[in-house]
């Protein structure tokens, strides 16, 4: 019998409480609704994986998301997990609309073959680290927040914040960044629009951060993402780097970015196109000579230790936003990277992503 061979795929509601709600332009999320999957192969090795549908970003929910699944698993079971690039292809064709669920499947996949071999996620993409420095997020909220955020964030050592605006009234949203500022003059912001804006309203915000002398970083995914010509406009006058996000869920979309020159930072989330479709992103944000961010939607410390073993091991992300474990209460998990402040440090000898259930 193949030690590799997948015999079972099992899947469950993942619901964890939230210490704050998670705010951003397009929406809340008050709790963690999300789905922890194992795959299981001959040998007994458990691969575990985590999909984080994120209703506001791309429309998925746990219930379309456990939906896909019980399509999905049909294609696995049986196959060789040694397969998972070709496995990876297959579950793109059939269910291309449901990405959380295939990156969660990936994910277990790749747990499971990496623990087989006895060998760590970061070293399976190329060994060229095992330590992140990682933002931390304010959400969305009113000024007095923002600034008591921003002053805490700084205590706890943190370098870089990454800030939620609102997206409809510019004055509101400068007015929170300045009170950011103010709070922790220090700091590197990265400003996330979600989406929220329109050209003009995107156009005034940035010439008041300009104004202002915001220490702005990075001002990702400002516009909607079908606004790709008032994208293309906006990187023409902006004086702070654009980064893609909710524009960049494929490899042909940075191409597009790249050739339009939209933006130069591609924020990478395995949620929204898996990992076969991210290693094929990152390649080509490379080759075009993109700057590279790591993000997630809010995922636990099992999907976060991954991207954190995907970025790690393959090296060369200048942006590192993988905080949201932070803002869960409780984890149902041992293992995964260790954090001393803002900087997130992988276990170099644990195989797979070194998270278990308990």
């Amino acid at each position: 019998m193949t030690p590799t061979r997948i015999v079972s795929v099992t899947y469950q509601p993942l619901d964890l409480d939230l210490k704050e709600p998670f705010a951003i332009a397009t929406g809340t999320q008050y709790q963690v609704e999300n789905v922890l999957i194992k795959v299981d192969l001959a040998d007994g090795t458990v691969g575990l994986g985590e999909a984080a549908p994120f209703p506001a970003v791309n429309g998925e929910t746990q219930t379309t998301t456990l939906g896909a699944l019980v399509v999905l698993e049909t294609h696995l079971v049986h196959q060789d997990a040694r397969e998972w690039r070709t496995l990876a292809k297959k579950l793109n064709e059939i269910a291309h609309e449901a990405p959380a669920a295939r990156c969660g499947l990936e994910m277990a996949l790749l747990d499971a073959l990496c623990q087989h071999y006895k060998i760590p996620l970061y070293v399976f993409f190329g060994g060229a680290g095992t330590q992140l420095e990682t933002d931390l997020t304010i959400t969305a909220g009113n000024e007095t927040h923002a600034a008591a955020s921003a002053k805490s964030i700084v205590h706890r050592g943190f370098s870089t914040i990454k800030v939620k605006t609102e997206g409809t009234d510019v004055d509101y949203d400068f007015k929170r960044i300045e009170a950011i500022h103010n709070a922790a003059p220090g700091v590197n912001l990265i400003i996330d629009g979600n989406c929220g804006y329109d050209l003009t309203r995107a156009q005034d915000f940035v010439h008041r951060l300009q104004v202002a002398q915001i220490p702005v970083v990075l001002l990702e995914q400002p516009l909607p993402r079908e606004n790709w010509d008032d994208l293309k406009l906006l990187a023409t006058s902006c004086p702070f780097p654009i980064a893609a996000d909710e524009s960049a869920r494929s490899a042909p979309d940075v191409i597009r970015l790249a050739q339009d020159r939209s933006a130069a930072v591609v924020n990478i989330k395995l949620m929204k196109c898996g990992v076969l479709e991210a290693l094929e992103m990152v390649s080509l944000a490379k080759a075009y000579g993109l700057r590279l961010m790591i993000g997630g939607m809010v995922e636990s410390i099992l999907a976060m230790s991954f991207s954190a073993h995907f970025a790690s091991g393959l090296g060369g992300f200048d942006f590192v936003d993988l905080d949201t474990p932070l803002f869960i209460a409780d984890h149902p998990f041992t293992g995964g990277f260790s954090q001393d402040g803002p900087q997130l440090m992988l276990d170099k000898d644990a195989p797979g992503h070194g998270v278990k259930v308990g």
